[in-house]
């Protein structure tokens, strides 16, 4: 009986230890997706509306730009600049680190590029001074909580390099819309957020300003998620009617 006993406590003590290690592997799988391919990201705000809503959840693309520092869970201080990958692209949207303080990651587009001239005249983008073309097209519509619908002006906005993407413009004369020339230094990006009116990006030095190549974290690639702006993502029983299913797995553009 009693040798019973003890094959019974081995055979439960072998199946907590092999738990234990499939947690484990399953940890440092993850940890190494995290680190080297894809981060998860969820999007807290709408400065990048139409593109990217209130409630969208991302992944990004780690492998894109290479890895610095901030490619690695908290940053440590292992080497500086960026190795592998390629440059960030006009037109792409990433995350990276708040250079002021980077432990705040912020999502944009890439505008300017490095010895870039950037302005804004009149709401409309200027790149080494030449106009960006811009076409309007249908309104941005969205409804606030009293069930009111809101429409607001949007436009395609076509780069120097052909990535066309939609901006808005909400407020006539914002505080954005005229600026004076922004000279893009060595190594360092000009970001933009999409929805121009209410967006702290590039344009406010003093807050974002010029972000350093070592700073970007990645590039996004995919909305793998999407739940309305004032929903839980946990409260499963409301996602039918919650979740945005028409931009689940969608290619952010």
């Amino acid at each position: 009986m009693s040798t019973m006993q003890d094959d019974a406590a081995t055979k439960k003590d072998g199946g907590y230890r092999d738990t234990i290690k499939v947690v484990i592997h399953a940890l440092i799988l993850a940890l190494i997706v995290r680190t080297f391919f894809f981060q998860p990201f969820n999007i807290p705000s709408g400065s990048m509306k139409s593109t990217l809503l209130i409630g969208d959840y991302l992944f990004v693309s780690k492998f894109s730009y290479g890895y610095s520092r901030y490619s690695i869970p908290f940053s440590p201080d292992l080497f500086s600049g960026r190795i592998w990958g390629d440059e960030p692209e006009r037109g792409d949207v990433a995350v990276f680190r708040l250079p002021r303080d980077p432990s705040i990651d912020y999502i944009k587009r890439v505008i300017g590029l490095p010895g870039d001239e950037i302005q804004m005249i009149d709401g409309i983008l200027n790149i080494n001074g030449e106009a960006v073309p811009r076409e309007r097209v249908e309104d941005f519509i969205t409804t606030n909580r009293n069930g009111r619908q809101i429409r607001g002006p949007r436009y395609r906005e076509t780069l120097p390099n052909g990535v066309s993407y939609l901006t808005l413009d909400l407020v006539e004369n914002g505080f954005a819309d005229n600026t004076g020339v922004f000279k893009v230094p060595a190594g360092q990006y000009f970001m933009m957020g999409d929805n121009r009116d209410n967006s702290s990006d590039s344009r406010v030095q003093s807050g974002v300003g010029f972000v350093p190549l070592e700073n970007f974290v990645g590039r996004a690639d995919l909305i793998f998620y999407s739940i309305e702006e004032d929903a839980s993502a946990w409260k499963i029983w409301e996602w039918p009617s919650t979740v945005r299913w028409g931009r689940l797995f969608s290619s952010v553009d």
